[in-house]
Order: structure tokens, then sequence, then C-alpha cells
């Protein structure tokens, strides 16, 4: 008799720990998950520049998965205008290609980040160039 009143109390010390266990899973599986705070929003524009008589070719922007192309823009200079971009979004890029009549002329590429340049690239020479940049928001 003292064997099974040993087994009935082992039985309901090992029901109490599972009842405990699950109680304590719960209670901080419904904590706030505060890792949604670390990424924030930017805003971010791209800017392309040429000398005069430069013409843009063809440029190129992603952020995070989205690329987009945009071809013959009219004019010496482009720009994206300005458009909010979580931080969660790793990798902004920019590329462009401009024609360049002589030797001293420019094509530069600016990527801006919360009102200021954080990214530049400046080519020269005459004929065809092209200039690329990149950012990460995940650097270390």
């Amino acid at each position: 008799m003292k064997q099974f009143y040993k087994s009935k109390s082992l039985l309901r010390l090992s029901f109490l720990f599972v009842l405990l266990f699950s109680v304590i899973t719960v209670v901080n599986s419904c904590k706030k998950d505060n890792s949604d705070e670390e990424f924030t929003d930017h805003v971010v524009q791209f800017e392309v520049k040429t000398t005069t008589g430069g013409v843009i070719r063809a440029i190129v922007t992603q952020v995070g998965t989205t690329k987009t192309d945009i071809f013959d823009p009219v004019g010496t200079t482009w720009a994206s205008g300005e458009f909010f971009v979580n931080s969660s979004q790793a990798q902004l890029n920019l590329d462009a290609k401009a024609d360049l009549p002589d030797a001293t002329s420019e094509l530069v590429v600016n990527l801006w980040i919360d009102g200021e340049i954080v990214r530049t690239k400046k080519m020269v020479g005459a004929g065809p160039l092209v200039a690329s940049i990149d950012y990460s928001f995940l650097e270390l």
C-alpha cells in the first residue's frame, strides 16, 4: 500500500511540474516583442547628374528586391524623388550609364538618406561611362 501511495504522490508532483512549465511558457510567449523597434524608416532619394552635353542612357535602382529600370530620361540630371524605406530593406543600389562628350565631362551618382549624401561616385571621361553605388542598412 505504501508503494501505491508513493507512485500516486509522484504522479501528482509530475502533473504539477508540467502545469507550472506550461504556465511559464505561455506567460513568456505573451511578452511584448521589441524586435520590430530596431528597424526605422528613412527618407531616401537617388540622384544622377552629368555635365552639360552629357546624355543619361539608363538608370537602374534597387530597393531590397524591387528593381526599377529607366531608359533615356530627359535632361542632364535625374532624381527619384523622396520616398520612405524601412531599414529592414537591407540593400539599396543605384547604377547609371551616360554618354559624355569630352575628357573633362563628369557622371555623378548620389544616394541621399535622411537629407544627407551617404554615398557618391564620380566618373570622369569621354564616351560611355557607368557609375554604381550601393548601401546596406545592415552594415556592421
